[in-house]
């Protein structure tokens, strides 16, 4: 098992822990300024975290099988092990920024409950993510 998996298990088991601690914890504090019950907003935003590192935990473990060791796997790596190429990255694309300011207006129309403003936001955040995910692929125009 390779260092990327091990973090995110790590990380699982971290806040699984935290998730019964804070249960009982909940369970055993009563003052009375608090309403009697769980507190549902924590406990989902732990549970739910803790999927989440189990899920990236399991991919990563996968792909980690699938691929040739990486330098910061080996004892005895040098810097310029890892050197070359990394990937392609688009040297200028108006893509993000598109992508940027249709999240905002999306984000706007649900904070102001517009739903006219939350279906901008949508069309317009389909749209950007369409044409960034095809910004390489489709044809060049012929004129």
């Amino acid at each position: 098992m390779r260092a990327t998996s091990m973090v995110f298990y790590s990380l699982a088991t971290y806040l699984f822990v935290s998730l019964i601690v804070y249960i009982f914890g909940l369970n055993l504090v009563k003052d009375d300024g608090y309403l009697y019950g769980p507190e549902w907003a924590g406990i989902v935003a732990l549970a739910l975290s803790f999927l989440l590192c189990i899920m990236l935990g399991v991919y990563l473990h996968f792909t980690d099988k699938r691929v040739d060791i990486a330098p910061e796997d080996w004892e005895e790596a040098e810097t310029e092990d890892g050197a070359g190429i990394l990937g392609f990255f688009s040297p200028s694309s108006i893509w993000p920024l598109a992508m940027t300011g249709s999240v905002a207006v999306l984000g706007l129309g649900i904070i102001f409950l517009y739903f006219w403003l939350i279906a901008l936001g949508a069309v317009c955040l389909i749209a950007s993510v369409t044409g960034l995910s095809l910004q390489y692929g489709l044809p060049k125009e012929k004129h």
